[in-house]
Formats: structure tokens, sequence, C-alpha cells
């Protein structure tokens, strides 16, 4: 990978990771299922007026929509809302490696690797260690939204490889379309009438900035780029890029909101992304020369 494009993948990734910290920025004031319907609105939207329909089915769009949209983001940023920390969300996220690997084999009949499981091991053990963090960033109501983020992240995996696109970014953009209305019907039937509190009144500053930047630089913007770099370069030197995001989310969180980084949740930080670092790590390539040493 060139130096500038590095340079680009490692902007992207401390950008995504610092998403955490704007999500959380309007979570404080208004309902998160509508900041995240009002963020895929806006991303959706516009862009439909300039990238063709993917030519695939669409049941997997609207697959897509609901799992990115209300899988992902709508379960984070209910997870935010009960109190999960920018910097908690970004490690959690990466959890997606342990149902991946479940999921690839049930579903697609995927060969396990002992670097899968050894990598799901240990990221195991850091979600293990990230049940004694006692700073409040972690709060257990708002745990199960966090996995269920994780496991939606693995479930947008499968539904793309499914589909068999290869126009990974208009798939992206048309599947969004799907994901606005079911998310403003639980604002709806959660708050009634008051479900677009917060858009409008003293904070609405602070709102729309966090839907407009999650919609523009995190998703259009951000995942033009990083489609432009999956093409360009193998998959296995992109990817590893992606251990930087919770690292960025937790930095955000100690710059903006003061979050606590104390010894049990570095712990749980270094397991889960050393779990994703092997998980990734061809370990057939090292055996030869362990022998011979």
């Amino acid at each position: 990978m060139s130096a500038r494009d590095l340079f680009i993948g490692i902007a992207l990734m401390v950008l995504w990771g610092f998403n955490f910290s704007v999500i959380q920025l309007g979570v404080e004031h208004a309902h998160p299922t509508m900041i995240t319907a009002a963020r895929f609105f806006f991303a959706a939207t516009p862009a439909l007026f300039f990238v063709p329909r993917p030519k695939v089915l669409t049941r997997y769009l609207v697959g897509y929509g609901l799992s990115f949209g209300l899988g992902v983001w709508g379960m984070m940023t209910v997870a935010m809302k009960l109190g999960v920390s920018p910097g908690m969300a970004g490690l959690l996220l990466q959890l997606s490696v342990v149902s991946s690997l479940l999921l690839g084999w049930l579903w697609l009949q995927e060969h396990i690797a002992l670097n899968k499981v050894l990598g799901v091991a240990l990221a195991l053990i850091g979600l293990a260690i990230s049940l004694f963090i006692e700073d409040g960033s972690l709060p257990l109501v708002g745990l199960p939204f966090a996995l269920v983020a994780a496991v939606c992240w693995s479930v947008n995996g499968i539904l793309v490889k499914r589909s068999g696109t290869r126009e990974v970014f208009s798939f992206c953009v048309w599947g969004l379309l799907f994901a606005p209305i079911p998310l403003c019907v639980i604002a709806w039937l959660s708050h009634g009438e008051n479900f677009l509190m917060g858009f409008a009144g003293d904070h609405w500053k602070s709102v729309w900035f966090s839907v407009l930047f999650q919609a523009y630089p995190t998703t259009l913007f951000g995942y033009w780029v990083w489609n432009k770099l999956v093409v360009k370069y193998p998959l296995s030197t992109v990817a590893p890029l992606t251990f930087l995001t919770p690292v960025a989310a937790l930095l955000g969180g100690v710059i903006f909101y003061g979050e606590a980084v104390g010894v049990s949740k570095l712990f749980a930080f270094s397991f889960i992304l050393l779990g994703l670092l092997v998980s990734q790590t061809q370990l057939k390539n090292y055996l030869p020369r362990l022998k011979k040493t």
C-alpha cells in the first residue's frame, strides 16, 4: 500500500472511531432510533439519484437495510443511550469476529481455521474482562444491544456475499433506503407524539450536527473511500486497518467525554484487538518457521 493510501486509510479509521462520540452527542438530546433513521435517510436519499441500483434481488437490499440500519446502528445507538461509552461501543462492535465465525460456519459452510478459533477465544476473554469494568462505561443493561449490533454486522457481510454483488457501494446506498421507516416506527411506538423530540428546541444544533456528520462524512464519504481501497488492494492488506477504529473510538471518548481508561478496560481492549489480529493472521505461514527454530 502506498504511503498516501495508508495515510488515507488511517484517517478514515480515525473518522469512524470519532463517529462514536458524534453519535453520543446526538443520543444525549434525541431518540436514538430517530437519530439513526435521519442518518440513513439523508445518506440514501440524495445518493439514489446518482448511484444506479445494483443488479441484485430486492430481498437482499431489504435485508441489508434492516440488519445494517436497525440491527447494527439502531441497536448500538440504543446501547449508547443506555450508557455504553463511545470507546466501549467501538470495541464491542469488533466482537463481530465471533459471530462471523459461527454464522459463516452455519450458513455458508465455511471452514473454521485454527487462527479463527484462537482469535475468537481471545476476543471472548476480552469480553469477559469488560464485564468487570466498574467506571460506568459498560452498564449491563446496554450490553445486549451492543452485542446484537455486533451480530448484525456479521449478518451484513453474509447478505453481501449471498447477493453476489460486485457493486458494493451502490448495494449499500440502496439498501439503506429500507432502514429509516422501521426505525421511525419504533421511535413513534416508544415515544408517541414526542418521537421527534430533540430535532427542534434548545439542542437542535447538536442533534442535526450528529445526524449530518454520520450521514455524509461517516457513511457516504467513508464507505466510498473504503470501497476504493478494497478494490485497489487485497482485503488482507486493507482489513487490518479496522483494528484502529476502536482505538480511535476510545481516544475520542477520552477527549470529548473524559472517558476513564482503567486497567480492566486496557486488558479488555488488548485481548479483543489481539483476537482480531490473530483471526486475520495465517498461522500456517509461521508454523514452518517455528519448526525450524
